[in-house]
């Protein structure tokens, strides 16, 4: 996904941790008689029994039953290992690119009209490995368990395995791995990869090579320009149409940008894609605005787009998302919570999950930290509706304080081309 997550990460983290959960034995809620799977002591503060409890909660939001949540509870604990031990009073197990506190775990809600959002957890299986390699050497073990249990293919994820995992890896991940929480506990799984694994300067090479090895020969070309690849993933497991993805960054972008990335046919129009990217971002887009003209550029973290190949005849993508990173273009996350309530009801969606969602993770108010919300996306997948996703970030080590964001009405546009090539 992501999650979603960006390559120049800001370090505004504070020097305390902020604990989500009650720590005492004997706790309420629906963690408090979760047995199975959870190291050691469920109610101690450590790694995993923080994820537990989240987990649990959310898939409770989400509207899954009691047993799957305890499954994929489970599920979660066995795929981050040995850091799920971890007492939370010590330092992350690494620095993890996956979150902005090193959390090697990031939650996510997928929202369509009439219908329960589909909830993913994203996480690190190699976190805590001492090294890029060796990261990298976990996390195909444990999709590797994960496809034997569940009785998935891995072939396309064995065929790039030299491109994405050299004896010496570069950049700042190896593998991430995202579950799909489904009733009946067992989930789709995605698997996202580093493009610049073998130096940024020959991550374009990679991606393209890449998509030739999968039968995607003409979908490098379809891609639009950024700055950067920042990931490669690729859906393993039953899906209706597996797909290979493209994750680009694209700094210093504006709404007028923004709409013409996407390559789909007859996917999202310009003017549904600017107006997402202004409200996402806190733009002005009251009566009398032109959403598709140039505004104020999002020049702290990159906006990222995505494009999904699911055939491999004509070279086109069938599936595009525009990924903005609101936790830095929003002063707390009660200002992000209100936007992406604003996104949903446009698109006919009952907001009440994402907010019980929020209570699930974390006893503080919105308004005390900001990046509880790291993204808002927009996807369009060809012949299907248009989909919502926010991304939630566990926090287990710490909460980012409030912003003093500039207001985007204030900021000048001088002339500036498209993003430059990758």
């Amino acid at each position: 996904m992501r999650a979603p997550t960006e390559l120049t990460p800001l370090d505004t983290r504070p020097a305390r941790r902020v604990s989500s959960w009650d720590p005492r034995p004997g706790a309420g809620g629906p963690a408090a008689g979760f047995r199975p799977g959870v190291p050691k002591t469920p109610d101690a503060e450590t790694l995993g029994g923080h994820t537990a409890r989240q987990v649990l909660r959310l898939c409770e939001a989400a509207g899954l039953d009691g047993a799957d949540s305890a499954a994929y509870a489970r599920t979660v604990l066995t795929a981050l290992g040995p850091v799920a031990e971890r007492p939370l009073d010590l330092p992350p197990p690494d620095d993890s690119f996956l979150s902005d506190d090193h959390t090697p775990v990031e939650f996510s809600l997928s929202f369509v009209p009439n219908a329960e959002p589909t909830l993913r957890v994203l996480l690190e299986p190699g976190c805590g490995a001492g090294s890029l390699a060796e990261n990298g050497r976990t996390g195909l073990r444990v999709v590797r368990e994960m496809a034997r249990r569940w009785g998935f293919s891995t072939r396309s994820l064995d065929e790039l395995e030299d491109l994405f995992f050299p004896p010496d890896p570069q950049g700042p991940l190896a593998l991430w791995c995202a579950l799909e929480l489904l009733p009946g506990g067992v989930p789709r799984v995605k698997v996202y990869l580093n493009p610049a694994a073998s130096g940024q300067e020959r991550s374009a090479d990679t991606v393209r090579e890449a998509l030739h090895r999968l039968g995607h020969r003409q979908a490098f070309t379809a891609l639009p320009e950024g700055d950067r690849h920042l990931f490669f993933a690729l859906d393993l497991g039953d899906w209706e149409e597996p797909r290979v993805k493209v994750y680009l960054a694209h700094a210093d972008l504006s709404a007028a940008e923004a709409a013409g990335l996407s390559r789909v046919d007859g996917g999202t129009g310009p003017t549904e894609i600017a107006g997402f990217f202004r409200t996402t971002a806190g733009q002005d887009t009251g009566p009398g605005t032109d959403i598709v003209s140039d505004h104020p550029r999002l020049d702290r973290r990159p906006v990222q787009s995505c494009h999904a190949f699911t055939e491999t005849t004509t070279g086109r993508p069938s599936g595009f998302t525009l990924y903005i990173p609101v936790r830095d273009y929003a002063p707390h996350d009660g200002e992000a919570l209100d936007r992406a309530v604003a996104v949903l009801r446009r698109y006919g969606v009952d907001p009440a999950p994402l907010v019980r969602s929020l209570s699930a993770v974390t006893s503080r108010r919105p308004q005390d930290g900001v990046g509880l919300i790291a993204y808002l996306g927009l996807a369009h997948q060809r012949g299907r509706p248009p989909r919502v996703t926010a991304y939630i970030s566990s926090e287990a080590y710490e909460v980012r304080p409030p912003l003093v964001v500039p207001s985007p009405r204030t900021e000048a546009v001088v002339g500036h081309g498209a993003p430059g090539p990758s």
